[in-house]
């Protein structure tokens, strides 16, 4: 109990701590200028991992120390990006948007903690704003909201069509990028710790594999999310499939189960409101049963080919935003996962070494100690003293560096 109790305490002493704080001259806006990313005058590379779970963890004050730990062991290591879900919707355990409009507010607090700690250890976020799949609600919540209100509704891909819909949508953005902290006393959309939003996690409508329904509703969204909040860079969320405005790649790169999903990463990227690419990386998922060399040259031709695609075509940088390789992969072995992150590190590094729209990658995924409830078939531990963690350790540094002595 008074373990407990200083756990409280502690918490209560951090919040206070955050009240009036401003961000320091290197925590600006991060913005872009042709294929770079650019923070106070300098290219900016972002370096980093997914944790989908820290606004979760968040909402519960004596567990707050996770996030803190996570962001502390990346900041040791030279990692600069967060991604984590800025959603979590319908009738689940500390859900955010518990029905259209209506918002946990302990949960949101949660969220809240993520960001001001972020701001203070010295973390970006990134920050998709739904989900694609059903986990955590997703666009199928959205769509048995609107159900349940009348709508006719035939498919989750109705989210992308149905004008109620995309009005719950539009709400969610306005409330999350108005929100104020409760801890900064800063709007989010006025955050410099947020680098950027994304429309959706893995964005796909399967029901039109033209691409056409997914396009119209990002050429709706993208400007609205910006009309909303200016200062924020803003991109899909995209897992880099190809679609019928590039043929070529997509015969010749897409996993064949990618030319169903309605996903176009040309078209889809080369709107104005949108500032960067985003891709996936999930050989993994995408391939299970490749042997290690054909999984390595399938993932420098997935790179490769996305990479001199945003520089000369969209002429914006691009993130790979999930990458890795999970221990449920048939025949893996830690010398297995260490290659494809060597591999993908390298082909990241030798666009950004010469000015290139590569602006870095973000692993799959972090957890912190204690969070074996958490623990999936990708999970990192940063302190850890694995020859993962190394590698990771390694990129950050050169990307650092890189970053140090390049001048805009």
């Amino acid at each position: 109990m008074k373990c407990l109790c200083f756990i409280v305490l502690l918490a209560i002493v951090i919040a206070q701590s955050y009240v009036g704080v401003e961000a320091a001259p290197s925590d600006g806006f991060v913005s872009r200028n042709g294929v770079q990313f650019i923070l106070n005058g300098k290219p900016f590379y972002a370096n980093g991992f997914n944790a989908y779970w820290l606004a979760y963890e968040a909402t519960d004050p004596t567990t707050r120390f996770k996030i803190t730990n996570v962001f502390q062991n990346a900041t040791s290591l030279g990692l600069t990006i967060a991604r984590t879900w800025g959603f979590r919707d319908g009738a689940i355990y500390r859900a955010l948007q518990t029905a259209p409009g209506s918002y946990d507010e302990q949960t949101f607090q949660g969220l809240d903690f993520v960001i001001a700690e972020a701001k203070r250890i010295g973390i970006k976020l990134i920050i998709p704003l739904v989900n694609n799949w059903d986990d955590y609600g997703g666009k199928k919540q959205y769509v048995d909201w609107a159900r349940s209100k009348g709508e006719v509704v035939s498919s989750n891909d109705d989210f992308y069509r149905n004008p109620v819909i995309k009005d719950f949508y539009k709400n969610h953005v306005k409330t999350v990028l108005n929100r104020v902290n409760t801890f900064t006393k800063v709007a989010y959309k006025d955050e410099p710790a947020i680098m950027a939003w994304q429309l959706m996690n893995e964005p796909r409508c399967g029901v039109d594999k033209s691409g056409k329904t997914l396009m119209d509703w990002i050429n709706e969204m993208a400007p609205f999310v910006k009309s909303v909040d200016p200062n924020h860079l803003l991109s899909t969320g995209h897992e880099g499939f190809y679609g019928d405005s590039s043929p070529e790649r997509k015969n010749s790169l897409n996993p064949v189960s990618a030319n169903t999903v309605g996903a176009d990463f040309i078209a889809n990227h080369n709107i104005d409101a949108i500032d960067f690419a985003s891709m996936h990386c999930g050989s993994d998922l995408w391939f299970q049963r490749l042997d290690q060399n054909s999984r390595l040259a399938f993932i420098k031709r997935w790179l490769e080919g996305h990479i001199e695609d945003a520089q000369n075509i969209l002429k914006k940088p691009v993130i790979l935003a999930e990458f890795g390789l999970g221990s449920d992969t048939p025949r893996y072995t830690l010398a297995n996962r260490d290659g494809v992150f060597t591999t993908t590190y390298d082909i990241i590094y030798a666009s950004a070494q010469k000015g290139g729209s590569a602006a870095g990658a973000l692993f799959w995924e972090v957890i912190s100690e204690g969070m074996s409830n958490f623990a999936g078939p990708s999970s990192i531990i940063l302190s850890d003293k694995s020859s993962t963690v190394n590698i990771i350790s390694e990129q950050a540094r050169k990307m650092g560096l890189l970053g140090e002595t390049t001048r805009k």
